[in-house]
């Protein structure tokens, strides 16, 4: 998983790893993992991104908290290529400082993918200008269905919604179970892949 070969270069230091594409990309996908959540339980999404022709980076938080390191891809200058498309994705907690980089940057991210999360709660991107995607599962107990419902005036009208049929919220990454959370009616990978074609379908 963490291994080069003939198609993809790994790249893996303190602050992120990266899947990168050696024939070459066009756009950059940036991963905010979940709150207590090692990067790796993202690892075999992101690497499946890399393989279609994407660049693919997950962001290592400090203390796994997206909190403290939604401003890295900034800090790192991962933007200065403007003749690439950059996508943002997070999942719960992840997702929320995803959406509040976006917030805080709104000509930073071209496309904005939310992950089993109810955010954005306490502001308004109903005016954001960027395609926008959010994907949750019916059986998440962390970030309800009926939450999530509350706050779509916080987010444009024409975001797009997928609602993945008895996925759960510690599917969306490769962890156990999470406090809170009820059984998925799907299997991990069947969730998966879901997750993986959806998000392949919006980038391009």
């Amino acid at each position: 998983m963490f291994r080069s070969n003939s198609t993809i270069q790994v790249e893996n230091t303190n602050d992120f790893i990266s899947f990168i594409p050696k024939k070459g990309y066009q756009k950059v996908f940036i991963f905010f993992p979940g709150a207590m959540v090692g990067f790796d339980a993202y690892a075999p999404l992101c690497r499946k991104i890399a393989e279609n022709g994407y660049k693919s980076i997950i962001i290592k938080m400090p203390w796994r908290l997206p909190s403290y390191g939604y401003n890295k891809p900034k800090e790192m200058n991962f933007f200065q290529d403007s003749s690439k498309e950059y996508i943002l994705a997070g999942h719960s907690k992840g997702g929320m400082m995803a959406a509040q980089f976006v917030y805080e940057n709104p000509i930073l991210i071209d496309k904005l993918i939310l992950l089993g999360t109810t955010h954005p709660r306490d502001f308004d991107l109903s005016k954001s200008l960027i395609p926008i995607m959010k994907i949750s599962g019916s059986n998440d107990g962390v970030a309800d269905t009926k939450s999530i419902n509350q706050n779509k005036p916080k987010l444009p009208a024409n975001t797009k919604y997928v609602l993945i049929q008895g996925g759960n919220h510690s599917q969306f990454g490769y962890y156990g179970s999470q406090l809170g959370d009820n059984e998925a009616s799907i299997s991990r990978e069947e969730q998966q892949k879901i997750i993986l074609n959806s998000i392949l379908s919006f980038i391009k």
